[in-house]
């Protein structure tokens, strides 16, 4: 696919975790391209905001990371390029301070949900040439010890890519899984804020400070942009891992 060429449009894009951050811009830019957006997010207001700011999106509230979600979403829309993001807040507190619960949380939500569509994108299956991304976090890479089980859950969402798209091409379907890894917190987002408000706290600097001293990072509009070009234009580096800066997209082991 190419943006240059206009094979966007028309295509079918399905968004998780839509109503907010990344996935609010990715679902915004997909539209502008002149693709058939699927927006789906739990909360039914945020959604509505959506629609009412992106015209032609149609949208769906539902708990991407209930059991039987994919299912309901691939019955309205069985997406050409399907966008897992979002995710649970993490517990932004050391480990000391949190129970198996907290720490689990985005064990539960982001990887399951990950688990659970790419799963289904296996089975259904998605046709040959859908490619499936999953919006994972460089914690996954970097680690972040105030974040619980956040690391590993978004570590995990990279295996999962990594392991279906090994299964795509066994059973030759011709499906590509991607994950794509933003190095840097992104302020911009209420995921963002909670981390840099809880490690400001951690750290005992201002929040402005904790921003200055991460340097140069990538926006959700970067995000959204490097989701689209990884669908529409396979990145010349081989592998399901990509990570997103500054600097743009490169593969990473």
């Amino acid at each position: 696919m190419s943006q240059e060429n206009g094979l966007l449009r028309g295509k079918r894009v399905v968004v998780l975790g839509a109503s907010r951050g990344v996935g609010r811009e990715i679902v915004q830019r997909a539209s502008a391209e002149g693709a058939k957006v699927l927006a789906v997010a739990r909360q039914a207001r945020g959604l509505a905001e959506v629609a009412k700011t992106t015209s032609g999106v149609d949208t769906m509230a539902l708990d991407a990371a209930s059991e039987d979600a994919p299912r309901k979403v691939f019955r309205k829309a069985r997406p050409d390029l399907l966008v897992i993001c979002g995710g649970a807040t993490p517990p932004v507190r050391p480990i000391p301070e949190l129970t198996w619960a907290e720490f689990g949380v985005n064990w539960e939500v982001d990887a399951k949900m990950a688990f659970l569509f790419c799963r289904e994108a296996l089975r259904a299956p998605l046709a040959p040439g859908s490619v499936v991304v999953i919006i994972s976090s460089g914690a996954g890479l970097g680690g972040s010890p105030i974040s619980g089980g956040y690391a590993g859950a978004k570590r995990m969402q990279m295996f999962i890519a990594k392991y279906c798209q090994a299964e795509s091409g066994r059973l030759e379907l011709g499906i590509r899984f991607v994950a794509l890894v933003p190095s840097r917190v992104m302020p911009e987002t209420d995921l963002g804020q909670a981390a840099v408000n809880g490690y400001a706290k951690y750290l005992s600097v201002t929040a402005e400070k904790f921003i200055e001293n991460m340097g140069p990072r990538q926006s959700p509009a970067d995000v959204a942009k490097a989701v689209l070009d990884i669908a529409m234009k396979p990145p010349a580096e081989p592998g399901s891992i990509f990570t997103i800066s500054a600097d743009g997209v490169a593969a990473a082991s």
